[in-house]
Formats: structure tokens, sequence, C-alpha cells
């Protein structure tokens, strides 16, 4: 392990301003994207906003830790996708679903309710043409000003980036998948 001297210079910005509301985007290739805005949630559930987690391509069947805990805790969840495109028997049927997935996600972020929107995978049904990305992008822009949006997914739009206040690329370095591990309950989901 290669040895690092501690920062000694104070890396804050002398000058900052307060934000009403922010829009992140966490994209790339590696694992860890929707976890990341897991913790936004259970941030802001923990400061008493009201949270709404829409999820985009996952289908309900899919028994996932987050939505557990997130539903005991209050959050709103949306699951409106029907799995994997790969295993999917009816790719038609599949973008209708995520066009509908698309409108619960756009209320939400219009109703002013909710001061967290996460936009799970998003990416996917907008790159695949499934949802028109500028729609996408308008109600995201124009949403009140107190609502806080987090999208994830691969390869995230162009669009998107530029109206986002924080965006991470995840980049995959090593991931147990590959060496032929499955995804692991409480883990990966």
């Amino acid at each position: 392990m290669t040895e690092q001297a501690p920062r000694t210079e104070d890396p804050r910005r002398p000058e900052t301003r307060r934000a009403s509301s922010l829009v992140l985007v966490n994209t790339g290739d590696g694992k860890g994207k929707s976890t990341a805005a897991m913790g936004m949630v259970m941030r802001s559930v923990a400061r008493g906003w009201k949270v709404a987690v829409v999820q985009f391509i996952k289908s309900g069947q899919w028994k996932v830790g987050e939505e557990k805990a997130g539903r005991l805790l209050g959050v709103d969840w949306d699951v409106g996708g029907d799995g994997f495109s790969w295993d999917s028997e009816d790719l038609e049927r599949s973008a209708e679903l995520n066009r509908g997935v698309w409108q619960i996600a756009r209320q939400r972020i219009e109703e002013g309710v909710h001061r967290l929107v996460v936009l799970d995978e998003i990416t996917y049904p907008i790159n695949w043409g499934w949802i028109d990305e500028q729609e996408v992008v308008d109600a995201i822009a124009d949403r009140p000003p107190d609502v806080n949006v987090v999208i994830t997914g691969r390869d995230a739009p162009a669009r998107l980036i530029e109206i986002a206040d924080t965006v991470t690329e995840m980049v995959m370095v090593k991931h147990a998948y590959e060496s032929g591990i499955r995804a692991m309950r409480g883990i990966d989901f």
C-alpha cells in the first residue's frame, strides 16, 4: 500500500450558498448506484423528509431489502417494471410498464409532497426510447423548489448530466460476479 501524506490545506470553498434542492446522478458501470441512492433515502428519512422511491425495470417480484426497510420507515415505494430486459418475453409490454412507472414518477415530482424522489434505474428506459428523455429532463428541471431528485443507472444521458448538480460515476475495479459469484441477499439485494 502506498503511503500518502495527510491533507494540510483546507479543501472547502470559502464562499458557498444554500440551494433549495439538488439533482444527483449516480451512473457508471460499477456497483453502488442504487445503494448510494438508498443511503440518501436513509438520511432524508432521518431528517423527517417525505421520500418516494420509483423503481424502473425491477418487478414487484424482486424482494429487495431496501424496499422492505423503506416501507417500514414510511417511504412511498413504487415498482412497475417486469424485470431484466433479457428475461422479457414481450419488450413492448416492458416498455409500456415503464411508461406507466414514469407517469407515477412524474406525479411524485410535480406534486411537491416529497422532499426526495429517487428515480432508480430510469436511465435504461430513457436510453431504450421507452420514455421520452426531454419529458424527463423538463419534469426534473421544472420541479417544485424543495424537491430533490436522485437518478440512477448506467449510461446517464448527457441532458440529465447537464441539469444535475452532482454526478458520480461508479467505476468497476473488480466485482464478485465476474469470478462467478452470485448476487448475495443482504449485500446485493
